[in-house]
């Protein structure tokens, strides 16, 4: 770390924060200032904060309200601020509260009395407002990438697997045979709502807040369309109490996180529950899996069962955002300083989670022969057998239905699968079968036959996996 300025010493020293001018005789307590400020954290966005200084410094100097010497010493002084930063060199003072105050005392420190001419026309209330929003907006932009790369795996996986059988469940009994790549991608599907819903996001929070200052807009005639094209909105709000006080923004990419993080835990439950000895349907490498202190043959899936914790860290947050604005009146309140840890936690949780979930979909080994051979297990093909019934002897799908509940009866009572009951047997409990019946009870006839659209013939699922790696590619 460098020394401390003397601007940020004197600041310091101060018994009264200069920040706040006169009117502050006293100095702050100790728990003051540990519970009001936020440099500990918010420090995040220093790139933004220095991004929208920029912003409103040049457009500060297009009105002539700044002078053309101001503003290069402004971005000159920024320049060597960002430069401090990133190398580690930046001495952040728990006394200046917050990232904006640290830079702007930095600022002045460097520049003088330009660095004090800089917060002309803004407040810190539409200051962070406009920072938050850019760390979201570039947060979201590296996110999406993620879950795209997740998407790709699992289409990926889905092609490999087009054709490999295994059992679909429901209240994970056995229902019906599909393929391992159609249950690839069903997740494929999740996670491109998941980018949907992250692009909505984007969208509606792409207008920006600066030139709102703390509530009411501002008398001096500043360009808010110059400071918002800048900085690459859409347009600037279009309401000031509204814009120092919103962070649906922030609500709606945490309820995005959330509702992702969910899909990656059902997925990663799978992964924990096809490990297992009993299903043994995958094989996880050491990369992914963890010894056990006492058992030397365990191999846990430790990456799936921690993504599938993280989940409660990003409802969490989405919760415990929701919780500090469901009561604050307009504008702005200190409560808001509580938005950005939620969500810089959520953010860091769901992108470790994709990263853990994508390895874990390319590291996995499916063992297709188990895989088959449960899938023709728990009388899977019953439904084939009923739309037999409907198909050639024209029954009423319910009649088909009560027939088929009968031979399944039969078939457990024997202990024997469907296609193992004797024709015989089938025609005492239905005349018209044929031979023929045999030709849809294999696990390979029925998942060739869901041809419909969207099902887990084969042939649909190369074509849907074709989709998606063209899309994702």
């Amino acid at each position: 770390m460098t020394a401390t300025s003397n601007s940020q010493a004197d600041l310091r020293n101060d018994p009264a924060n200069t920040q706040w001018g006169g009117r502050f005789a006293g100095g702050p307590s100790i728990i003051m200032m540990e519970i009001n400020a936020s440099i500990g954290f918010d420090r995040k966005m220093w790139r933004q904060d220095i991004r929208g200084s920029l912003a409103h410094a040049a457009m500060l100097a297009k009105l002539g309200i700044l002078t053309p010497q101001d503003e290069i010493a402004i971005k000159n002084g920024l320049a060597d601020i960002a430069a401090e930063i990133d190398a580690g060199k930046f001495d952040f003072a728990t006394e200046l509260e917050d990232i904006h105050m640290n830079i702007e005392a930095r600022l002045t420190d460097r520049i003088g009395e330009a660095g004090k001419r800089l917060h002309t026309g803004r407040s810190r209330n539409d200051q962070v407002a406009t920072d938050f929003r850019l760390w979201v907006r570039d947060a979201i932009d590296g996110l999406d990438a993620q879950v795209a790369d997740v998407m790709l795996a699992l289409a990926q996986r889905a092609a490999e697997f087009a054709a490999a059988p295994m059992p679909g469940f429901t209240h994970l009994q056995t229902a019906q045979p599909v393929t391992f790549g159609h249950h690839m991608l069903a997740y494929v599907e999740m996670l491109a709502r998941d980018r949907g819903r992250l692009a909505d996001c984007r969208r509606r929070l792409n207008e920006c807040p600066l030139g709102s200052a703390a509530l009411a807009g501002t008398s001096f005639p500043l360009d808010r369309d110059m400071t918002a094209a800048a900085l690459g909105f859409d347009r600037p709000t279009a309401n000031s109490l509204d814009a120092v006080s919103d962070r649906d923004f922030a609500l709606e990419f945490l309820s995005a996180a959330a509702i992702s993080a969910m899909h990656l835990s059902r997925l990663a439950e799978e992964i924990v529950i096809w490990c297992s000895a009993p299903y043994s349907f995958i094989r996880l490498s050491d990369a992914f899996t963890t010894g056990s202190s006492i058992m030397p043959q365990k191999r846990n899936p430790d990456a799936a069962e921690l993504v599938r914790a993280k989940t409660g860290r990003v409802n969490g947050a989405l919760i415990g955002l929701l919780t500090v604005m469901k009561g604050l009146p307009l504008a702005y309140a200190k409560d808001m300083q509580e938005d950005k840890e939620p969500a810089f936690d959520a953010a860091d949780a769901w992108a470790l989670s994709l990263a853990a979930i994508g390895g874990m979909v390319m590291d996995m080994t499916p063992n297709t022969a188990r895989m088959a051979e449960f899938a023709s297990s728990g009388f899977a093909t019953a439904t084939d057998l009923a739309d037999w019934l409907v198909r050639v002897l024209k029954q009423p799908f319910r009649t088909a239905h009560h027939v088929t509940g009968r031979l399944v009866a039969k078939a457990e009572a024997r202990g024997v699968r469907l296609d193992e009951l004797t024709l015989a047997e089938m025609q005492a409990e239905e005349p018209g079968i044929t031979a023929a019946i045999f030709d849809v009870l294999t696990v390979e006839a029925s998942v060739a036959s869901r041809r419909s659209y969207g099902g887990t013939a084969p042939a649909n699922v190369a074509a849907q996996a074709a989709r998606w790696l063209a899309a994702l590619t």
